[in-house]
């Protein structure tokens, strides 16, 4: 099997560096966990998260011309996010209904308001 950007094997760990940790692959091959691919949560010590000869399933992020194999952990977990469901079609009386509230709404409180404040001011029907 070709190791390939985007497929997912599985492999043994075999040296934990404070930068990460390598990872023995099918046909002999080897490639690192970055630190920040270990796992979702924050990882100080890589130690805390991995033991050397334990089997981990990881994804290859990129593949480099010298060789260099990039691995991650974390993304070889990662599930499909799930489906929204497509949202239903408003009718344009709908928004004409609440358009026409909402005027209504708003006029109503700004008849208020004026009322109130020409009370406080002596203006229309109070006597001084």
């Amino acid at each position: 099997m070709a190791i390939e950007v985007g497929s997912k094997l599985k492999g043994k760990v075999t040296g934990i560096k404070n930068f990460g940790a390598f990872v023995e692959l099918p046909e002999g091959k080897s490639g690192l966990v970055h630190i920040s691919e270990v796992a979702d949560s924050y990882v100080e010590n890589v130690a805390d998260h991995l033991e050397l000869g334990q089997e981990v399933e990881v994804k290859v992020l990129t593949v480099g011309t010298d060789g260099k194999i990039s691995l991650s952990i974390k993304k070889a977990k990662e599930r499909p996010r799930p489906q929204r469901a497509p949202q239903q079609e408003k009718k344009p009386e709908d928004f004409e209904k609440k358009l026409s509230n909402f005027l209504k709404d708003s006029e109503d409180r700004l008849t208020s308001i004026k009322r109130q404040t020409e009370s406080r001011r002596g203006g229309k029907g109070s006597k001084r």
